[in-house]
């Protein structure tokens, strides 16, 4: 491992910084840790879920507690990529059996649920540590960033729960409305195998192998950028750095400088013999002024002043006949004598009387203002009267997807209506059997129906009203009338009868004069 290689700064960072890096790293290398982990992991979840087809909750349990075997492809990569040695797929999927004989058996068992699994990862994988030399290690690593890892674990099963739930609500949203309404696609295609949903289920445990394909990558990248971050900070990498660079910097000028030295030898030779030559310059090095207790008197001198000693000035108010501080004296002053001397039994009861009164005054003055200043919602919420609420009429929409629903626009009689308008135009025929049902549906039974509401809707409020008749009809009559008006399919001949006669055995008694 050459630092100098790396692709990214090495510097030590916040641990939130870090984990940052992390994220931009996998980004880098996003289409080959996706690529690789897809091809990993997809067989193993099809398998277990061919095998465990009656059990699928146990299929995804098993794909989940698998996930440190796969995580150690993803780090694999990136520990190569950060020193400029990106493998390629191929180069990776060979590798992935032999990352997985290190302590697997322990990874799976009693470290599988460990909050710091991808900060510590890299310990066993890439350091080759086990034992008490793994625990060591540990115990340096985790004294730091070690909090950082557990956010990143509690963050990350919530994130993974959240976009499993957003691909099965797409899933939902990207259902056609028909087959939302047509309950015999459910019939044919649900209860094929005797109500059998073991599909559905399936279906959704692969909306979770599609979310760790994008998210665990990330996740193990988050967690070995911890781990780079925290070896950082013990190793101090960026100091050898530099170091390395000052190397490189001052060999061009070595040379230079032995030269230059050695050319200065016999100079510094002249120099020596001379002095050793004059014997008048060791006996000026033995008589010099300083001794012992000089020196010790100057050490003194230098421990008396800043930063050594800090001396600090403190100016207080006292009273003039206070006794100045340093001085020792007995007797209380003339005052407090005076004071004490006035006061009696009665005096101190009567003082602490009023006190008592003054602290009860501005308790219950403080409970009354309390029960004023909130007076509006202590009768909303503790009253027990309730009170009456105000009916603000809601106005009746005139229209319903695009169609006329107001009263003035359809005939007294709709049945006949309908009937003489059904061999020529069928469209009118069941566009006024219909418009009329939502009118009836606005007046008679006072359903809450808008102007946004859709078919489906419509017939969830009839379905309400717990009138099967009516509830038959509605589906019927709907039915016909959105395949003739969505996909322009002519119902029956034998229908007009059928359809008229329903309506006039739900609404002829109600027909308005």
């Amino acid at each position: 491992m050459r630092l100098s290689d790396s692709s990214v700064a090495i510097r030590p960072r916040t641990p939130w910084e870090a984990m940052d890096l992390g994220v931009l790293l996998s980004q880098q290398h996003r289409r080959l840790l996706m690529t690789s982990w897809a091809i990993v992991t997809l067989p193993v979840f099809a398998l277990l879920s061919l095998l465990l087809w009656q059990s699928p909750s146990w299929a995804l349990l098993l794909f989940w507690w698998l996930k440190p075997a796969f995580d150690r492809l993803p780090l694999f990569i990136l520990s190569k990529a950060l020193f400029g040695e990106t493998p390629t797929l191929g180069q990776a999927l060979r590798q992935w059996p032999r990352l997985l004989k290190p302590q697997l058996l322990a990874s799976l068992t009693w470290r599988r649920l460990s909050m710091s699994r991808s900060f510590v990862m890299p310990v066993v994988q890439l350091e080759g540590l086990s034992g008490d030399a793994r625990q060591q290690r540990l115990n340096v690593l985790l004294q730091k960033n070690a909090g950082a890892a557990r956010w990143l674990t509690l963050i990350g099963v919530h994130l993974e729960g959240a976009l499993w739930i957003g691909l099965m609500v797409l899933f939902y949203l990207m259902l056609p409305q028909q087959i939302e309404l047509d309950w015999d696609w459910q019939k044919t295609l649900v209860a094929a195998a005797q109500h059998d949903w073991l599909w559905l289920e399936h279906l959704t445990n692969a909306f979770y192998a599609l979310v760790l394909i994008a998210w665990e990558p990330i996740y193990v990248a988050c967690g070995f950028s911890l781990y780079l971050n925290r070896r950082t900070e013990l190793e101090a990498w960026d100091l050898e750095l530099v170091f390395r660079r000052l190397r490189q910097r001052l060999s061009s000028v070595a040379a230079l400088l032995l030269l230059v030295g050695l050319t200065l030898v016999p100079l510094h030779q002249e120099v020596w013999a001379a002095a050793e030559v004059d014997p008048s310059t060791h006996l000026r090095l033995r008589n010099q002024a300083l001794n012992s207790q000089a020196s010790k008197d100057g050490i003194q001198a230098i421990l008396e002043k800043p930063p050594f000693k800090n001396p600090e000035s403190v100016t207080r108010y006292r009273f003039g006949d206070e006794p100045k501080p340093g001085t020792q004296s007995g007797k209380p002053p003339s005052w407090l004598k005076k004071l004490l001397g006035n006061l009696d039994g009665g005096t101190f009861a009567s003082i602490a009387k009023g006190l008592e009164v003054f602290l009860w005054a501005v308790v219950l003055g403080t409970i009354a203002l309390v029960i004023w200043r909130y007076r509006e919602w202590l009768q909303a919420f503790v009253s027990r009267r309730p009170q009456p609420r105000k009916k603000i009429p809601r106005p009746q929409p005139t229209q319903l997807f695009g169609l006329d629903v107001a009263s003035e626009t359809l005939p007294e009689d709709i049945a006949a209506n309908a009937a003489r308008l059904w061999q020529s135009q069928p469209r009118e025929a069941l566009g006024l059997l219909y418009r009329a049902l939502l009118n009836r549906l606005l007046h008679d039974y006072q359903l809450p129906l808008k102007a946004a509401d859709t078919e489906g809707q419509v017939l969830e409020r009839i379905r309400g009203l717990q009138q099967p008749a009516l509830l038959a009809f509605s589906s019927s009559l709907t039915q016909h009338w959105q395949n003739l008006a969505y996909g322009h399919r002519l119902p029956a001949a034998h229908l007009q009868q059928e359809l008229c006669d329903a309506w006039r055995a739900l609404f002829e008694p109600q027909v308005r004069p």
